[in-house]
């Protein structure tokens, strides 16, 4: 009697997730987006989101993570203080972190540094906040001390352990006034090129000895690059063969194979995602 091959197929991210906090998908899905600034995200939106979630593994139903409506549609991957503490304390390699203020004479507050320690490094990364520089109109920065204490350590935490793609609500709310990054709605199509040009006097010719005109040489490069990518695809592969890799040499060979931030130019989050999953891969081998 022939075996029957039995292969366990991935979980939907969306069952994954909801599996992870013992909810059905339709309820995990509901509550996230009335509770996390999804309400009105599309789809792909939320896709985007729960997947930056589920790579930091940050809970959305405590709020460590949430989203920011962006200008002209889309959201903003936006986490709390204490999602950024979180990161900090379950990353592998954290040895502790201290903080220092500076006064002038009259007491006013000038700046706040703070000192991130590695276990794996002797010295630590120091990064120092000036009020000046980060101090809003907003209620929280009442709280002047409590608040720069905040920027420093996030800061720290970027440069230390080199969290990407997310923001805390002060950048999340700038990046959103500055940058559309809902998806973009298809291009309208070209207009009709000029005339080619006349062949080049050494034409190139094919294997068998036949010129290539050069408006389909142009046509080819044209058709190729033009090609959109499924983000949500590209990850999942991305994801699979980084879960192949063994070595950090494996991983970075992935990575320049994939090439996701040159499929990504100049788009932030999904380059952010990318990162975080190249990164939870090397923290996964010990690299």
């Amino acid at each position: 009697m022939n075996a029957i091959a039995r292969t366990d197929a991935p979980k939907p991210l969306l069952v994954e997730m909801a599996d992870k906090y013992g909810l059905q998908p339709t309820e995990f899905s509901a509550t996230v987006r009335s509770t996390c600034g999804m309400a009105k995200a599309t789809p792909e939106e939320f896709a985007a989101f729960i997947m930056v979630a589920k790579e930091y593994d940050l809970n959305p139903l405590l709020k460590e993570i949430y989203a920011f409506p962006a200008k002209g549609g889309g959201i903003v991957p936006i986490v709390s203080i204490d999602g950024w503490v979180n990161l900090v304390n379950s990353h592998p390699a954290c040895d502790g972190f201290e903080f220092d203020f500076e006064h002038a004479e009259d007491g006013t507050l000038i700046s706040c540094t703070c000192r991130m320690y590695r276990k794996d490094r002797g010295r630590p990364v120091t990064v120092t906040e000036y009020l000046l520089e980060c101090i809003r109109t907003t209620d929280p920065w009442k709280m002047k001390h409590r608040m720069l204490r905040h920027k420093a350590m996030i800061q720290a935490a970027r440069y230390a352990f080199g969290f990407s793609g997310i923001y805390d609500e002060d950048e999340g709310s700038r990046f959103a006034d500055m940058k559309d990054v809902s998806p973009q709605a298809p291009k309208p199509p070209a207009p009709p090129k000029p005339p080619a040009p006349p062949v080049p006097e050494e034409p190139i010719v094919d294997a068998d000895g036949v010129v290539i005109e050069h408006d389909q040489q142009e046509g080819d490069q044209t058709a190729a690059s033009s090609e959109e990518v499924d983000a949500t695809v590209f990850f999942e592969a991305l994801e699979a063969e980084m879960a192949q890799a063994a070595t950090a040499e494996d991983v970075e060979e992935v990575w320049t194979a994939r090439d996701p931030l040159a499929v990504f130019e100049g788009d932030d989050i999904n380059q952010g995602i990318a990162k975080a999953i190249k990164n939870r891969r090397l923290k996964e081998i010990g690299a």
